[in-house]
C-alpha cells in the first residue's frame, strides 16, 4: 500500500523506489544503520555482534546477531533485494551454528564488536545490564535460536517456507523494509509481514502451551548447582559443566590418566575427551581434533589454552556437555582423589 503525503490542497502520493536504484548499499548503508537502531526491526534486543563468523568457513557471516530480553540468541539476516534471495535457508544454518554459544562466548563476540566499533564501556557488565542479571546465569543463556529476516519484499515461497517452519516451533519473523523518495529525502517503511501482528501474539501463547506440554512430558533439564572444594578451596554453585572440569582438572594434576577419569562415567563414552598427539596449544588443537573429526565443534569442549590436559604425548580436551547423571560422575570423580583433596555437593 502506498504512502500519500497530507497537505492543504490534498492527498498525494510518495513514488516508492528502489535501494539498488537510490544506490543504497546492503551493509554500508542498510545494515550499518539498523545496527543503531536494532529495534526498529527486533525490539528488545542488543547487538552482540556485527558480521559474526565464529567458525571455519569465513565466508558464512551473520549480519547481524542480537539476544533479546529472555537470553534467546536473534539471527537478523538482511536483504536488498526485492524477493528476499534464499535467506531462510542461510539464517536456519546460521542458527544452528549459534546453538551451543555460551555465555563466556557472547561476551568475547561482544567485546570484539565493542572493539572495533570504538565502544567503552565492559562487555560482560553491558550483556548483564541487558539482561537484568546480577551474574551469569548459563543455564539460561541462549535457551532458543530467533530468526529475523530483512527484506525490501518476499517471495511467496519463502513466506510458505517461514510459515511452515513456524508451525514447526521455530520462530522466524518477516520484516520488510519499503523505501520511498520524498523530493531530496528517503523514507523506510518498516513492518512486520510475517506473523502478522494480529495474530502473534495468540501464536506466541499456543506455542508456549504447547512448549510447556512437551517440557513437561520429555524434558530432562535441571538447573542444579555444585559446591566443589579442591584442596580446602571452596568454588560455590558451580554449574554443572564447570564443577566436572574443575574436578577433572583437580585429578590430573594429582597424577590421575584421563583414561582412569573417564571409566568414572561410561554413558559419555567417546564423548569424554576428544584427544590429539603430541603436546599442542589451543590453536593447533582445533585444528587436528577438526582432521581427525569432520563433526568436531570446540564449543562444545574445553579447548582453550588454560584447558586443555597434556597428559603422556597427548592432548586431551574435556566436554562441556553435561546433563541429568553429573551428579553421579562427581560422586565417582571425588573417590579417585587419594589424597581426599576433591570434594562434592549440591549447592543449597
Amino acid at each position: 500500500m502506498p504512502l500519500y503525503e497530507f497537505s492543504p490542497t490534498g492527498i498525494t502520493p510518495i513514488p516508492k523506489t528502489t535501494f539498488g536504484g537510490e544506490g543504497i548499499r546492503e551493509r554500508a548503508n542498510i545494515q550499518a544503520h539498523l545496527r543503531d537502531r536494532v529495534d526498529a526491526i527486533a525490539p528488545d534486543c542488543m547487538v552482540l555482534a556485527e558480521e559474526f563468523c565464529d567458525w571455519d568457513d569465513s565466508k558464512r557471516r551473520i549480519d547481524l546477531l542480537c539476544i533479546d530480553k529472555g537470553a534467546n540468541l536473534v539471527v537478523v539476516e538482511l536483504k536488498r533485494t526485492e524477493d528476499g534471495g534464499a535467506m531462510e535457508l542461510q539464517s536456519l544454518r546460521y542458527a544452528a551454528m549459534v546453538s551451543t554459544m555460551t555465555f563466556e562466548q557472547a561476551v568475547q563476540a561482544h567485546r570484539s564488536y565493542r572493539a572495533r566499533r570504538g565502544i567503552d564501556g565492559d562487555a560482560q557488565q553491558a550483556i548483564l545490564e541487558f539482561l537484568g542479571w546480577a551474574s551469569p546465569e548459563e543455564e539460561l543463556f541462549a535457551g532458543e535460536v530467533r530468526i529475523v529476516l530483512v527484506a525490501a519484499d518476499f517471495s511467496r515461497e519463502m513466506t510458505t517456507a517461514v510459515l511452515w517452519l513456524n508451525e514447526r516451533d521455530l520462530d522466524i519473523r518477516c520484516v520488510q523494509l519499503r523505501p520511498y523518495r520524498h523530493g531530496d529525502r528517503i523514507l523506510i517503511e518498516i513492518e512486520q509481514v510475517l506473523p502478522l501482528k494480529e495474530v502473534e501474539e495468540y501464536q506466541v501463547r499456543v506455542r508456549a502451551k504447547e512448549r510447556e506440554i512437551r517440557n513437561v512430558r520429555e524434558s530432562d533439564r535441571d538447573y542444579t548447582k555444585f559446591d566443589v572444594t579442591l584442596d580446602g578451596v571452596l568454588h560455590e554453585r558451580l554449574t554443572k559443566r564447570k564443577a566436572v572440569f574443575h574436578a577433572v582438572q583437580h585429578l590430573c594434576m594429582k597424577g590421575r590418566s584421563p583414561e582412569e577419569i573417564a571409566d568414572v562415567a561410561p554413558w559419555k563414552g567417546n564423548r569424554f575427551w576428544t584427544t590429539v598427539p603430541g603436546t599442542v596449544d589451543s590453536s593447533e588443537y582445533k585444528r587436528l581434533a577438526r582432521a581427525a573429526r569432520a563433526t568436531f565443534d570446540p564449543r562444545r569442549w574445553y579447548c582453550d589454552d588454560d584447558e586443555l590436559i597434556h597428559s603422556r604425548g597427548s592432548t586431551y580436551a574435556l566436554s562441556n556437555q553435561w546433563g541429568r547423571s553429573t551428579g553421579d560422575a562427581l560422586r565417582a570423580l571425588q573417590l579417585l582423589d587419594p589424597t581426599g583433596g576433591l570434594t562434592v555437593s549440591e549447592s543449597e
